[in-house]
């Protein structure tokens, strides 16, 4: 599998001792390697102002622009600062390596598409909490947004964007429409309060939005699994992308030390398996992995790493997860959506 990474991503927030930390793409780098999966690997490039205004307005970029400059001249090292839209933490590397991550997000969406795969962007700082002229959640770009409207510039069509991070992802249900649909499951009620299940709604021209929230307390590795075998295909029939982007957020895991649904590790690779399913039914296969949350170095290796080995074909689309295992209340949100997107498609 293709993995777009580069060394520069551990420039940000490197000393702080933040969470959301340098190690997270050094280290799950060095454990793909130790695997001898990353044999195929491109460095990631650095987005153009005109690729990242269809998503961030100009003022926006030069605001974090001009804090992080300002961060370069301050006294003391290390040298870090709350970026003043809210609550993400930067120092003076963090821009130029937040435009690297949405230009490595487009050259994963871009391989995918020229070669008809799935690629993997091992990007940070993650993305799909960064609106339009705000960042937040320890998000300064908009990665899969910024990628899926860089392919319809050059492309047209259809783009869904699958979200299975632990957060909802606010900055890319705000962007939806023309072009772009969004599925997401994430816990609630969690950080950042979006996402209901009232918030899914049809779109014009096709597109959708889709809120699946699950509860904060946690629920079995079966049943996450059997939600999306279930949601994912429904939302593609009624879409039918041209191609998909992940989310890829880990902190779902089991132990992860800022989210943490109880799910196993191993889900993963069930999950990849069955994005893979839908993508070659719609899409040729066109898939973009990009990494978003995903605390726990150990799990984020295991993680990746079954997503890798799903989509080199060592593991069946068939999780054996049963509709029997999801809650009654997430079946009932599921068959409601199953509901809207059916009365849709037959109108």
């Amino acid at each position: 599998m293709l993995v777009v990474t580069d060394d520069a991503f551990g420039g940000h927030l490197r000393g702080s001792g933040h969470v959301e930390s340098a190690d997270r793409v050094v280290a799950v780098t060095a454990g793909l390697r130790s695997r001898r999966l990353l044999d195929d690997v491109l460095s990631a490039r650095r987005a153009g102002d005109a690729e990242l205004m269809r998503v961030h307005t100009a003022a926006y970029l030069a605001l974090i622009e001009a804090e992080t400059e300002r961060l370069c001249h301050q006294a003391g090292d290390p040298r870090f600062a709350m970026l003043s839209t809210g609550d993400v933490v930067i120092g003076s590397a963090s821009y130029e390596v937040a435009r690297r991550a949405a230009g490595g997000a487009i050259l994963a969406m871009e391989q995918a598409v020229e070669w008809a795969k799935a690629t993997f962007a091992l990007v940070r700082p993650p993305g799909h909490h960064a609106e339009q002229a705000r960042g937040m959640g320890f998000c300064l770009i908009n990665n899969a947004l910024v990628a899926a409207r860089a392919y319809l510039a050059t492309y047209g069509g259809r783009v869904l964007i699958a979200d299975f991070d632990y957060h909802h992802g606010n900055g890319i249900q705000a962007g939806v429409g023309n072009g772009v649909s969004y599925v997401s499951t994430h816990a609630w009620p969690a950080y950042p309060g979006t996402g209901s299940a009232t918030q899914s709604a049809l779109l014009p021209e096709g597109d959708v939005l889709v809120n699946v929230p699950l509860s904060s307390g946690g629920l079995s590795t079966e049943a996450f699994v059997a939600i999306w075998a279930r949601l994912l295909p429904r939302v593609a029939s009624y879409v039918r992308p041209n191609l998909i982007l992940v989310s890829a957020g880990f902190d779902y895991v089991a132990g992860d030390p800022v989210g943490d649904l109880g799910i196993d590790v191993g889900a993963a690779g069930m999950l990849a398996a069955g994005i893979a399913e839908v993508a070659q039914r719609y899409c040729d296969g066109r898939t973009a992995y990009i990494l978003e949350g995903g605390y726990s170095i150990p799990a984020l290796i295991d993680s990746v790493a079954g997503v890798m080995a799903a989509i080199d074909g060592r593991m069946s689309p068939v999780s054996g997860a049963e509709w029997a295992a999801v809650p009654a209340s997430m079946r009932r949100v599921l068959e409601r959506l199953d509901a809207m997107l059916g009365a849709a498609g037959s109108s």
